[in-house]
């Protein structure tokens, strides 16, 4: 079992950034692929960036290529987003993800176990 608990989130007038931090329970952590999705308003669950269990390997969706940046701290049992030059179609509940040790990071939601309660994302024009 996993339990991952997202913070970071908050209102944001375009332009600006936020960290989006994951912590997760458990022992295991370093066994685990993380991802980052995102659901905005009357929309579906989008894949945002995912990283595999080493940390070597990362995956964005277009829209935010070269502007956020997932990360990993092992030790710390935790996944970062770091979100910079934000818009307001960033503006959505964002969600963390864990999916056991796979060779890949998937941009299917379907293929994560564990998610986290949320957190919402607000950027202001």
């Amino acid at each position: 079992q996993v339990q991952l608990v997202e913070s970071g989130g908050g209102l944001v007038q375009a332009g600006g950034s936020l960290r989006l931090s994951c912590a997760a329970s458990g022992r295991t952590f370093s066994s685990y692929n993380m991802g980052w999705f995102r659901q905005g308003p009357g929309k579906e669950r989008e894949f945002v960036a995912g990283i595999n269990w080493r940390g070597g390997r990362t995956r964005y969706v277009d829209s935010v290529k070269g502007r956020f940046t997932i990360s990993r701290d092992n030790a710390k049992n935790t996944v970062y987003l770091q979100m910079n030059s934000l818009n307001p179609e960033d503006t959505a509940v964002y969600y963390c993800a864990a999916r056991f040790m796979a060779l890949g990071v998937d941009s299917d939601y379907a293929q994560y176990n564990y998610w986290g309660q949320g957190t919402q994302v607000t950027v202001s024009s």
